[in-house]
């Protein structure tokens, strides 16, 4: 692929982005967009962590069932999940349901939970590279799958007790709560 393409609707996203009515709204309205807040950047790395080896789009269509399951991503309600709650997230058809993600989870809410109020926000926004370090992507073969930032990222998170967040998932954290703009140089949102 080259470039960014031509959508129905006349505008120009990345590949990804005009494959689908989700990946569509969620390419326009958020990918890239700066996130901040403990609470937005701990549902952006519970929605990263589940994601891992699965389709974006299946997350994306889940969303409200892991707001749901989750309490709203509320790290107080979420570090107090217990083993009755662990087996009702694993039976609970709107989310993945896979064990190593639910407990990740919880032990990330508690993790979350030892930090200052804006201290994840500080942490996570403390690894966004310099915007002038790297020209626009052309082609989504620009774009990384891993960089010394989202290495140093991963470090990060791991040292404050984070589980699953290694340095793929934390570039997926990176360019969805927009610390780096990967949206191809003739996308539309760039």
């Amino acid at each position: 692929m080259t470039g960014a393409v031509l959508g129905a609707d006349g505008l120009r996203r990345c590949g990804w982005g005009d494959s689908a009515e989700d990946y569509r709204a969620y390419h326009d309205t958020e990918w890239g967009r700066p996130v901040h807040g403990d609470r937005a950047l701990f549902e952006r790395i519970t929605l990263e962590a589940f994601q891992s080896g699965l389709s974006w789009i299946t997350i994306l269509r889940r969303r409200e069932g892991f707001r749901a399951a989750f309490r709203g991503f509320d790290t107080a309600a979420v570090a107090q999940f217990d083993d009755t709650d662990v087996e009702r997230l694993l039976n609970d058809t709107g989310i993945i349901r896979n064990r190593a993600k639910v407990l990740a989870t919880i032990a990330n809410a508690k993790a979350a939970r030892t930090l200052a109020d804006g201290e994840l926000d500080a942490l996570v926004w403390s690894h966004a590279p310099d915007p002038a370090a790297r020209p626009a992507p052309l082609t989504l073969a620009d774009v990384p799958a891993v960089t010394p930032e989202s290495t140093a990222l991963a470090k990060s998170l791991k040292r404050a007790g984070f589980r699953f967040v290694g340095p793929t998932t934390a570039y997926a954290l990176m360019q969805a709560c927009g610390l780096v703009n990967d949206h191809l140089a003739d996308c539309h949102a760039r």
